[in-house]
């Protein structure tokens, strides 16, 4: 039997990889026909010879390839082994990450076996995701009994997607450091700010700069492309009030005459954001931030009571400010 595992998603192909692993091993003690071969050093006769040997035990075989689409020779060899392969009562299972779906070995893989293609999440998907992991995410020092999910509020999880993107190794790792941070209490804002490090190349930023430069066209661009990757208008909304509000701090200090240095020390923000939002707040005058604050304000009371849809919200605004 042939699986196939693949995808720009490795963290949960890996995940699906290695539930199987266990699953094998759990009926198949002995471990003794587990095989792993890593075309990038064992050859194709590696694993012909493997596959054609007696099993101990009775047993069947559970053999994991990797880089079977390294070189075309190796292809070759696959295409015309493949029958052997589908007829078999082992499993062969094909891991492999970003593949060109045109190949002809990749077409069998999907027509002969059994295949799941792992996507990078994006939109609701990828905000689903991320809930299910905090719900799953136990604090340390927990016991059988009471144990306390990690709580996130709905902003605070909007801004963690936005930092980390749909990296999902990240992500994991980042989800265990705020729930171990916390403890049982409730995931803020102000911690994914303190704890979590931004992509460096954050599009909310691309929207804020076009929007102090005064280009609308471009700002009305990329909050399409925000609209595009799945990202909803009450979102993006979101995350230009989030940011407005800290340029807004950010240049209240600096309207006192506070060094950088200095509201580092006082901003209860993740340095990156600091850092981008003292560069950018040189491009508003103090009472431009206020105004254009309130029309953000205004935009989000006219949403929740109903007067306009988030959408034509959004675009109202950008056109406004």
């Amino acid at each position: 039997m042939i699986i196939f595992l693949y995808g720009e998603d490795t963290y949960r192909s890996r995940q699906k990889l290695n539930e199987i692993i266990e699953h094998y091993k759990k009926i198949h003690k002995s471990g003794l026909n587990l095989k792993y071969f890593d075309f990038k050093k064992d050859s194709f006769e590696d694993f012909r010879d493997s596959f054609r040997s007696f099993t101990m035990f009775d047993e069947k075989k559970l053999m994991v390839l990797k880089n079977v689409f390294l070189n075309s020779k190796i292809e070759d060899d696959f295409l015309n082994f493949l029958e052997n392969l589908s007829d078999s009562k082992d499993l062969v299972l094909f891991y492999e990450e970003k593949i060109d779906e045109k190949r002809p070995l990749f077409k069998l893989f999907k027509k002969y076996g059994k295949s799941q293609n792992f996507e990078l999440l994006k939109g609701k998907a990828l905000k689903n995701w991320v809930k299910r992991e905090f719900k799953k995410c136990s604090t340390p020092h927990q016991g059988r009994s009471g144990l306390g999910r990690a709580k996130i509020t709905p902003d605070a999880l909007e801004l963690f997607i936005s930092y980390v993107g749909n990296d999902l190794w990240q992500m994991a790792n980042e989800i265990k450091k705020l729930v171990n941070y916390k403890n049982k209490k409730k995931i803020e804002i102000k911690d994914i700010s303190a704890l979590v490090k931004p992509k460096i190349e954050t599009d909310i930023f691309k929207t804020i700069d076009a929007i102090a430069s005064k280009n609308k066209k471009e700002a009305l661009l990329l909050v399409k492309k925000h609209l595009e990757k799945g990202d909803s208008p009450s979102y993006i909304l979101a995350m230009i009030n989030f940011q407005f509000r800290n340029l807004l701090v950010i240049k209240d200090l600096i309207e006192k005459g506070k060094s950088l240095n200095a509201i580092f020390k006082e901003v209860d923000l993740h340095p990156f954001v600091i850092k981008k939002s003292y560069a950018l707040s040189k491009k508003f005058k103090f009472d431009e931030l206020k105004k254009i604050y309130q029309k953000i304000f205004q935009a989000d009371l006219d949403i929740k009571t109903g007067k306009i849809d988030s959408k034509a919200a959004l675009e109202t605004l950008l056109i406004k400010i």
